[in-house]
């Protein structure tokens, strides 16, 4: 059995998935299609797909992407839906996620990530398999804040050289080494 190389942790049934969207309402680029695009590719990936929820918005709330209260809104949906992950049409900025999580307690995967962990399934020879890990460590290294816990000092103390490193530079490290040895 060859090992699962995915961003988030699927289960062995097909997870319940909501997705979301931000419709920016662009007349050039309608969001239809593309939608159903997207939620044949979560799709594909393994999703079983209980609902979606569509924000039209004039611009994506730079907090948390949809709004505070469209947050918990998709929160709610999702209890009741019982969903086991939250899939997002839009590409999330680090930040947008960081606090989408907060307030929606399931797993978030976003076009990007979708996307990588399509491509991890299908990737068969060694090759294809380390580019593909090579992608995901570079978008999870330009995904990574620290916030909370993430800002914490490991390790330092009584007789040791400075207070130590926070688990962000310690994630960040631990990325760039992988880098590394896959170049």
């Amino acid at each position: 059995m060859t090992e699962d190389r995915r961003l988030y942790a699927p289960t062995a049934a097909p997870q319940r998935a909501l997705v979301i969207a931000v419709d920016l309402q662009d007349p050039q680029r309608p969001l239809a299609p593309e939608l159903a695009e997207f939620i044949a590719l979560a799709e594909a990936a393994g999703a079983n797909v209980v609902g979606e929820i569509v924000q039209k918005l004039a611009h994506v709330d730079p907090a948390t992407l949809v709004g505070s209260g469209k947050a918990r809104e998709i929160a709610e949906r999702a209890k009741e839906l019982n969903a086991d992950v939250l899939f997002v049409f839009n590409d999330l900025r680090p930040r947008q996620r960081t606090n989408l999580e907060k307030v929606v307690p399931l797993p978030i995967v976003d076009r990007t990530m979708l996307i990588l962990d399509i491509f991890a399934q299908h990737a068969r020879s060694r090759e294809g398999q380390l580019q593909v890990e090579l992608a995901q460590l570079r978008y999870r290294q330009s995904n990574l804040i620290g916030v909370g816990a993430a800002l914490s000092r490991l390790g330092g103390g009584v007789g040791t050289r400075g207070p130590g490193e926070t688990k962000l530079e310690v994630d960040r490290r631990k990325i760039q080494q992988r880098v590394s040895l896959l170049q």
